[in-house]
């Protein structure tokens, strides 16, 4: 019976997470599939504008929006992988990781970005998920975390890289204020109390 309850619940998570990634992913590409096919890159215009007023409500949209089917393929699987692995640490974590992330790097694609460039793709988000779960084993000092950090590593450490790149073309500011973002989400998430049970108990 209990072996049944948690199996349901285990069938219950994955729905939800799937349901939370595919939407993402859905929004992606139907967004995509507009703007090429129907509004001919019109909507590439709602990317971040630095420094102009029209260009702050690409904070909300450019996470959404990508230059071109190339560049959304290539964002596709890294962030339904490390968007994956934050929403396997909880879905209040996700969207707050999400959300400090949007506007972390919106801000800083928009306050230091080239004059007259327009800033868009998911990449903001992927280096705001990547640094979230490197740098949540320094905030929040667990074994869970720092293993979490390790597999992260592993698997995507070469994104590093991507925080030091100037190649034209590519948003270097989404990358930087994207890790950043993650960093602060997992700084906040850090001063939070801990489950007794990731706590080391010392009796005297």
């Amino acid at each position: 019976m209990e072996l049944d309850l948690q199996e349901r619940r285990l069938s219950h998570h994955l729905k939800s997470q799937a349901l939370i990634l595919g939407g993402f992913l859905l929004a992606f590409w139907l967004l995509e599939i507009a703007d090429q096919f129907i509004f001919h890159h019109a909507l590439d215009g709602l990317g971040v504008r630095p420094r102009t007023v029209a260009g702050l409500r690409g904070i909300l949209f450019a996470p959404f929006l990508h230059g071109s089917f190339p560049h959304l393929i290539a964002n596709t699987i890294p962030f339904l992988v490390l968007g994956w692995f934050v929403l396997l640490q909880g879905g209040r974590q996700f969207w707050l990781v999400t959300f400090t992330t949007m506007v972390v790097s919106g801000l800083g694609m928009w306050l230091f970005g080239r004059a007259n460039s327009i800033h868009l793709g998911a990449s903001g988000l992927i280096f705001g998920y990547f640094g979230f779960l490197l740098l949540r084993a320094y905030f929040e000092r667990s074994a869970r975390a720092f293993l979490w950090a390790v597999v992260v590593f592993l698997l995507y450490g070469g994104m590093l890289w991507g925080l030091v790149s100037f190649q034209a073309g590519i948003s270097w500011q989404a990358h930087l204020f994207g890790f950043v973002g993650g960093g602060v989400a997992a700084y906040l998430l850090g001063q939070q109390p801990r489950p007794l049970s990731d706590q080391i108990v010392i009796y005297e």
